[in-house]
């Protein structure tokens, strides 16, 4: 177990919430009306990502001009608020609101990081608005990720170092940027890989001492 855990940080599509089903209804939306292949699979490799990345990989490596891309991530985005409204506190993942207070019992600093420009609109949705001691979404830092950028931008907030915290996550990205900026990591579900410190399916009946303890 890491000697001095202060801090727990958090991504939020897949780890607090799931509205992976609303941005593949957005991206669908959009790829339909463009012309373009788009299957649930397409939409998975985009977790983690940011909207410009996220596009990106959509196009698959064909040409768009920036004033389009631009015109193209609005839309989207605005296809994905519509479905976002449905959003209420029942949308929280299993576990996570035991996994928080028992967080809060230890005295631990809690941050989110998220790739998402929503991710405070999201946070009132689900009434959690005061839940985190920092909240680094899409606008917080240049570098998405991969990059450790974000989670080292929360962790500077929080007031404790990369190897002081813990970085919950869902998406491979998310755990290579915990790994690159020195981060104890946790990684859930079946897409993360083999890089997280440690594997759980879910937050649901977690322990927090546990998972301490199993670092």
């Amino acid at each position: 177990m890491p000697a001095d855990i202060r801090g727990l940080i958090f991504d939020l599509d897949g780890v607090i919430t799931d509205t992976a089903e609303y941005h593949f209804r957005a991206w669908k939306r959009l790829a339909d009306e463009e012309g373009i292949p788009f299957t649930r699979a397409d939409n998975e490799a985009l977790r983690g990502l940011s909207r410009r990345e996220s596009l990106n990989q959509m196009m698959k490596g064909a040409p768009l001009d920036e004033t389009t891309a631009q015109a193209w991530m609005v839309r989207k985005n605005d296809y994905y608020l519509e479905w976002l409204q449905d959003i209420t506190p029942d949308a929280i993942l299993p576990g996570v609101p035991s996994l928080l207070a028992q967080a809060r019992a230890m005295n631990l600093r809690l941050g989110l990081g998220s790739a998402s420009k929503n991710a405070k609109l999201v946070l009132d949705k689900l009434g959690m608005h005061d839940t985190f001691d920092v909240v680094g979404d899409g606008y917080s830092v240049v570098n998405p990720k991969p990059e450790p950028d974000l989670f080292i931008w929360v962790a500077g907030g929080l007031g404790v170092y990369p190897t002081q915290a813990v970085v919950f996550e869902d998406a491979e990205a998310g755990i290579q940027a915990a790994r690159h900026g020195g981060f104890w990591s946790v990684g859930l579900g079946d897409a993360v890989g083999s890089l997280s410190h440690l594997r759980l399916p879910s937050l649901a009946n977690a322990v927090l001492k546990d998972i301490l303890a199993s670092l």
